[in-house]
């Protein structure tokens, strides 16, 4: 049987075809080809993964790069072109959707109109014959979960959006599906509400206990949601980690542009004082970042730093141990909380400032105006390296 490459920790596999590990969900020497005028396509390159019991797991990134295309292979609607997925250490490479012990949620609710929320939420265990009283059970015990207790009666029409989602969820989660699958759920919904939604799709997540794999090109509600991220592009993983680290220190220069808004600049390195690099642009123009051994100077390095982590002034900042470029505000524009600048610096590049409203609110930098930045070399991250 294909195993996975040595750097991946998996599950030992067993006689029968089955992994004796732990993890709910794993794909393993993965991909998946679409012929396109009698050429293979793929979607999916190359996918070794592991997605923990009870995990709140998100496959991130743009239009196109192989995220819905994983998890219909883990519902069983497409199947690999090589390679094994196995649900809960049992290879089901092959196996049908309809025997896969795993629910779905779409964008589009697909609740059935002329049903209401009982029944809605109650036809999947009638139709598996349970007992009704089970069924009574069961149904009120999810519905007390995703805060729906009073409105069995009420019909999908007569529902907010955040409350035809949650009678999706209910649907879906009152079978006990080993995993739950939530492919871009809350899309159709308007901004405030998806964000509540969020904040309430972790609790019932955690309070379930069921594994989760969320799919979004939204990186707001990954960071939200997520124990862990895997950010696609191309059919590739291109960074998994936790959101902190995929936010704090992505690893490819895709990943720094697509999670948040990043600062990214090229340079050669001038000189290294211990473990931190300079990056030269002029009289007292300066980015300093953390290395590790190995990085020389005259190499090139690519850096990566976020707006908020920067402090913007006036004057030239006197302490040699910050990072530091002069620049024009070339735009300013008011979000409420924060101010947020494009400086055109002597880097060559756009730096893109957040500042906290947090001062006087007269104290604004204007357009054209010349200033400063300035953020400690902890903050710089450099990619690639």
């Amino acid at each position: 049987m294909t195993t996975s490459p040595p750097h991946h920790a998996v599950p030992a596999t067993s006689g029968a075809g089955e992994r004796t590990g732990q993890a709910a969900i794993e794909f393993v020497g993965v991909r998946k080809e679409y012929l396109s005028h009698g050429e293979a396509v793929p979607a999916v390159k190359s996918l070794d993964l592991a997605i923990g019991q009870g995990e709140f797991f998100s496959l991130l990134g743009p239009s196109g790069c192989g995220k819905t295309t994983t998890m219909r292979m883990i519902a069983g609607f497409e199947e690999p072109t090589t390679g094994q997925v196995y649900l809960d250490g049992k290879d089901v490479t092959g196996v049908p959707a309809n025997k896969r012990d795993v629910n779905m949620v779409f964008q589009s609710y697909a609740l059935f109109p002329h049903l209401n929320v009982l029944q809605n939420v109650s036809f999947g265990l009638e139709r598996k014959k349970i007992a009704k009283a089970e069924v009574k059970r069961r149904v009120g015990e999810i519905l007390e979960i995703v805060s729906l207790t009073g409105m069995e009666k009420r019909q999908p029409k007569e529902m907010s959006g955040g409350q035809q989602q949650r009678v999706a969820l209910a649907r879906a989660l009152v079978n006990h599906p080993r995993a739950l699958l939530l492919d871009e759920p809350l899309g159709a919904l308007d901004l405030k509400l998806r964000q509540q939604m969020q904040i309430e799709l972790k609790r019932i997540q955690r309070e379930v206990g069921i594994t989760f794999v969320y799919v979004t090109h939204d990186q707001g509600e990954a960071l939200t949601m997520s124990d862990r991220i895997a950010v696609m592009n191309a059919g590739l993983i291109e960074q998994l980690g936790t959101p902190r680290e995929i936010y704090e220190r992505p690893t490819t220069r895709f990943v720094a542009g697509f999670i948040g808004t990043s600062n990214i600049v090229d340079g050669r390195v001038a000189r290294i004082d211990g473990s931190v690099a300079a990056l030269e642009f002029g009289e007292g123009e300066r980015v300093l970042a953390p290395v590790k051994s190995g990085v020389a100077q005259g190499q090139e390095l690519v850096v990566s730093v976020r707006p908020e982590k920067i402090d913007l002034h006036r004057a030239a900042p006197q302490d040699p141990s910050v990072s530091v470029l002069s620049g024009t505000v070339s735009e300013v524009v008011y979000h409420g909380t924060s101010t947020n600048y494009t400086v055109a610096t002597a880097a060559g590049t756009d730096f893109v400032v957040f500042d906290q409203n947090a001062h006087d609110a007269e104290d604004v930098a204007s357009r054209g105006e010349r200033v400063f930045l300035s953020w400690a070399p902890q903050h710089s991250y450099p990619i690639g390296v």
